[in-house]
């Protein structure tokens, strides 16, 4: 259960996110959360304020025996209180025989999972936004740049690129809007105990636990139950929503780098090796990897639900699934974000290309421009049935859609030859797309700083 790599994994900048993920990141994020709690109780006076600084000051990873950790976790067989017997010996004095006090495993490793994870949400933010600001520049770029709209894997009526960036910035915008909009419910602590219901702490413990959240900057769960998990199933499925927004980005670069196509190439580096028997190929890296990790990223969410409904007050089962499957989620996602970033900062863009594969049907795609013209003047139930059966005709008999409106009566009768000629370029039936470009482009660049 991991993401998907390949050689370009070990090339990207990571921005400190895989450091993150590491076991030495995941103890360090629980003797965080042990060290909150013990000054935490420390304040209030149920533990001895010294003691609490002392176990505070002993929080910290070069202070823990790991291989004192794994020895015992051999002969224990739990996961966890092996390390907490480790951070008992390490602690000075008698402080340690108040360490992890009223609380259980899940309390601090279902909280420091989050607090880890709440490290990295950060970093994905981040560069999500600077894929914003490379896509914010792509959009300025080609606001004008021509190219044939497509529905249904064929021409439809021409866009520009710009435009095609633009619904890109748009899902992407909304996908950190989520993600911001969750944290509230996602990135919440829990002290309550065995079961949640403070048994071991009474109101002392509601006290400890909010003074918690404080110390370590995150929220609370009202009812800290070890059976709640479906806030960590709606930061994977928002994760998923954000990867599904770049998988799109990723499958238009796929299809259209295709040599028949030409629209669009991965940035190349001088060096690279495409196939060890094909010495021509130049293959698009950045999308395949953003691609086949987004598919993956997808089917967790339903996993880690079904993981939701166990039974009682808690069960290993459920935790067991859960971490796996929210570990997994974060790295798939690092994949993709980091992929993204690279290939909307790097990408080629063929203008020409593009113009040439919009004027490709010699007009044809700007049927709907002669139809909406028409229907000015005859109505547009009269004015689809004429110039469908033209458009049929060119399909069908292979005769430039041109030559046909020129020689059709109802048609030549209304619009002059100079007329025609100028509704059926590409360039002249864009709609709003440089409009929608620009107006994306201005928004992503006021959100990033905004954010900053």
């Amino acid at each position: 259960m991991r993401a998907m790599y390949d050689s370009k994994t070990r090339s990207m900048n990571d921005r400190g996110i895989r450091e993150l993920l590491t076991d030495k990141a995941r103890f360090q994020s629980w003797l965080d959360m042990e060290a909150a709690l013990a000054t935490a109780q420390g304040e209030i006076g149920m533990i001895p304020t010294e003691a609490a600084k002392l176990i505070a000051a002993t929080c910290k990873i070069e202070n823990i025996d790991l291989a004192e950790v794994s020895r015992l976790q051999e002969r224990i067989g739990h996961g966890f209180v092996p390390f907490l017997k480790t951070l008992i010996k390490a602690c000075p004095d008698d402080s340690g025989k108040y360490v992890h006090y009223g609380v259980t495993t899940q309390n601090i490793q279902q909280s420091g999972q989050l607090l880890q994870t709440r490290k990295i949400h950060e970093r994905f933010i981040a560069v999500a936004e600077e894929v914003l600001l490379n896509l914010a520049k792509l959009a300025r770029a080609h606001h004008n740049s021509v190219m044939p709209g497509r529905t249904h894997g064929r021409h439809a009526i021409p866009i520009t690129y710009g435009y095609k960036v633009s619904v890109w910035i748009d899902e992407l915008m909304a996908s950190i809007q989520r993600l911001r909009e969750s944290e509230k419910r996602v990135f919440r602590i829990m002290m309550g105990g065995a079961i949640g219901a403070f048994n071991a702490s009474g109101k002392n413990g509601l006290a400890v636990q909010k003074r918690v959240a404080e110390l370590v900057d995150m929220y609370e769960m009202e009812v800290p139950s070890r059976n709640i998990g479906v806030h960590k199933v709606e930061y994977v499925m928002d994760l998923a929503l954000m990867a599904s927004g770049l998988h799109k980005m990723a499958e238009e670069v796929y299809s259209t780098t295709l040599e028949e196509i030409g629209e669009v190439i991965e940035g190349f580096s001088e060096g690279t090796v495409g196939s060890s028997t094909m010495p021509h190929k130049i293959n698009p890296k950045l999308a395949k990897g953003i691609i086949a990790n987004s598919q993956k990223l997808y089917s967790l969410p339903a996993v880690m639900l079904t993981s939701c409904c166990r039974p009682y007050e808690g069960d290993s089962s459920s935790y067991m699934l859960q971490d796996a499957t929210f570990q997994e989620a974060i790295e798939l996602m690092t994949e993709i974000i980091l992929r993204a970033e690279e290939l909307s900062r790097t990408i080629q863009v063929n203008t020409e290309r593009m113009k040439h594969n919009a004027y490709r049907n010699h007009g044809l795609d700007n049927s709907e421009y002669i139809m909406m013209k028409l229907a000015d003047r005859i109505g547009k139930d009269k004015a689809h049935s004429k110039v469908y059966e033209l458009a049929m005709a060119s399909e069908l008999q292979h005769v430039e859609f041109r030559e046909l409106l020129l020689k059709d009566e109802m048609i030549s009768q209304r619009f002059s030859e100079q007329e025609l000629t100028a509704m059926l370029l590409p360039e002249n039936y864009t709609g709003l797309a440089s409009y929608l470009a620009l107006t994306q482009a201005e928004k992503a660049e006021k959100w990033v700083s905004k954010a900053k």
